[in-house]
């Protein structure tokens, strides 16, 4: 029994000088952190020139899309010469030849354009006060419309992507003054089944205030019924030619960069 006890004490002796010699043991530290080593050098950006009051804002790598000289960049729907009006550097809305669409297509991109609506007498109300449209890849459009001091459905006013999402804000200048989109598109992408991966979604400024912040574009445009999912590729830009009464609204300034 004495000697079962000696083994046991002596066990735990042994067992007690092993862990505090493993306790004791140091391994190496992570070497303290150097500001460089959270920095890195390369892929350096592209250089792209900020664009001046001389080229209309365009950055040195837009495709300028109308310039107030032609309309080489666009055309109609159906292929042939765009017949919109270019006078005075601004292009004005032809009723009677319809929409006029760009010649190139685009995928993601960030668009500027700058529209005016003309001043016209109060029996123009609602959608028929200077009625028109931005649309991307010819599906989803962003409103374009007189909304200074004129009511209507708040999707379906200037800067709503019609019928879906209203403006955050009503930033609209009085008519006769000129405003102006910056639009920033990521477009879609699409699952084997035709369904949204992921769904377009548009940011806008208009006249410098963010009023549709990086949001999610249900489908396409519909004015009867809800918005469809529609597989598509790149596309092209869309300006309507809208069939209400009212006078045509005009453009200037238009450019566009590929993102």
């Amino acid at each position: 029994m004495k000697k079962s006890l000696i083994c046991c004490l002596f066990t735990i002796a042994a067992f007690s000088v092993s862990l505090s010699a493993q306790e004791a043991k140091e391994y190496p530290q992570p070497e303290p952190m150097r500001p460089e080593m959270t920095e890195y050098w390369t892929p350096q950006p592209r250089i792209v020139t900020p664009g001046t009051q001389a080229t209309g804002g365009a950055p040195s790598d837009a495709i300028v899309l109308f310039d107030g000289t032609d309309l080489s960049a666009w055309e109609r729907v159906n292929g042939s010469p765009a017949g919109w009006t270019v006078h005075d550097g601004v292009v004005t809305v032809n009723k009677r030849t319809g929409d006029i669409r760009t010649k190139e297509s685009f995928g993601s991109f960030q668009l500027h354009i700058e529209w005016c609506i003309p001043p016209m007498d109060a029996s123009f109300t609602s959608q028929s006060r200077g009625n028109s449209g931005v649309y991307l890849q010819e599906k989803y459009e962003i409103q374009v419309m007189d909304s200074y001091k004129n009511e209507t459905y708040v999707n379906g006013q200037a800067g709503s992507i019609y019928k879906q999402t209203p403006p955050l804000v009503n930033a609209m200048r009085a008519p006769g003054e000129w405003n102006v989109y910056d639009i920033i598109y990521t477009a879609p992408v699409f699952k084997e089944d035709g369904s949204y991966m992921y769904p377009p979604r548009v940011t806008v400024l208009h006249n410098g205030v963010l009023i549709q912040n990086n949001t999610e574009i249900q489908g396409t445009t519909e004015y009867i019924g809800l918005p469809k999912v529609s597989p598509h590729g790149d596309g092209k830009i869309l300006l309507q030619s809208h069939g209400d009464p009212s006078p045509g609204i005009s453009y200037r300034n238009i450019w566009i960069r590929r993102l």
